[in-house]
Formats: C-alpha cells, structure tokens, sequence
C-alpha cells in the first residue's frame, strides 16, 4: 500500500474534527490551486442532476450526496485504454484520502457511459481490478426506464463529446469531476497527468473550508 507522507497527513488533519457546511471556500483555493497545477479548471457552478442506480439496482441521485463532497467520473467496462488508466489514478486519490479525517467526507462516483454493454457482474469487478474501494466508491449505471443513453447524454452536460470508432470503442476525454456540498460543481482535473496530491489537497481545502487563505509555501513544502 502507498502512503503519503507524514507531513501531508499531519496537515490533513488539521481542524477536521468538526463538519462545515459552508460550500464554497473562498476564491484563494482556486487561484492557489490554478497556480500549482496545470491541468485544473475552475467551473464554479451548479452541477448537472442525475438520477440513476448502483450495482445493487438501488436509486442514486446527486442530491443525496448533498452533504459530501463528489470526485466523479466517467468510464466503460470495456474501454482498453484510458478508462483503466484514470480509474487507477483516481484509485491513487481514493487511498491518500482514506488515510485521512476527510474519508467519510468524499465519496468517489463512477459513471458508466455503456450500460448496454455493461454488465452488473463487470461493474462489480471493475473497482476491485483497478484498486478502488467499496468503503467509499461506487458505480452507477441507467434505471431500467431510462433510455440506453442516459449515461452520455449526462455526460455531455459535464463536458464530454463521444466518437464511435469502427472497432466499436467510444473515444471521449478523461476529465475528472469535483462536486462541492450542495451540488456545486467546483472544478475539473484534466487528463492523467495532474498530480494526485494537488487533488488531494483541493479536496481537504472543500472538506474544511474555515481554511480560507492556504499558505502557498506550504504546497512547495509538500510537493518537495
């Protein structure tokens, strides 16, 4: 198992003990954040609803997360390429938060955009295989009233363009997804190549938002 340093951790932790509500925490985090990482977009809005299942056939909706804050993303079971590459990164985030206060705070969601094809079985095995946890994770696909595109068409309200290839994969782009409490879509991580520990930190700054005015040596410090 991969562990963050104890410096990271130790700050982390830091005025955790007690849950805000408040949903935005401040500009600084963004400009900070905008500053250190290359691949970080602001959005700073409401997020698309969805209402769709997990692999239990159980109703999700995003307002039922109101009080957490969402790290989502989109992929396919059958996708060779990217989709397990950014599970995987995304996996890396799940395992530096779970060795934190903010673990009962964040909740990772993943999207299917082929639930045709996707079967529950695969579903169920597809955080297992990539080094996802259950504790704090999980997979959603279409309800059965709803039609086979659900999935891309919500996709597409969060950014995301499809191209069928004749080989039959789905080419879109790797973005992941970062909700606020109270359904505010705060920004984008893009592609595989952000650093896991800046999403780290971006998370605790949105879990403990009282911190409004994070000290920029102290990225410097952590990256080093």
């Amino acid at each position: 198992m991969r562990t963050i340093p104890y410096v990271l951790a130790a700050l982390l932790s830091i005025g955790l003990a007690t849950p805000s509500f408040a949903h935005h925490p401040g500009k600084r985090l963004d400009e900070l954040m905008g500053s250190k990482e290359k691949y970080f977009q602001i959005v700073d809005e409401q997020a698309p609803s969805f209402a769709l299942q997990d692999t239990d056939g159980k109703a999700v909706a995003l307002a039922d997360f109101r009080d957490k804050v969402v790290v989502l993303h989109f992929v396919y079971v059958g996708c060779p390429d990217v989709c397990p590459l950014h599970a995987e990164r995304i996996a890396q985030v799940q395992e530096m938060i779970a060795q934190t206060p903010m673990k009962d705070r964040v909740l990772f969601v993943t999207i299917t955009t082929d639930p045709g094809s996707d079967t529950v079985e695969a579903m169920r095995g597809y955080g297992p295989a990539h080094g996802l946890s259950s504790q704090n994770w999980m997979f959603l696909t279409t309800r059965p009233e709803q039609p086979e595109d659900a999935t891309r068409q919500l996709a597409k309200r969060f950014g995301h363009s499809f191209t069928k290839t004749k080989e039959g994969y789905q080419a879109h782009g790797v973005v992941t997804h970062v909700i606020d409490r109270g359904g505010r879509w705060a920004a984008n991580f893009h592609g595989l190549r952000f650093e896991p520990v800046n999403l780290v930190l971006y998370l605790n700054g949105l879990t403990n938002p009282t911190r409004r005015h994070p000290d920029p040596s102290v990225w410097g410090k952590l990256k080093g």
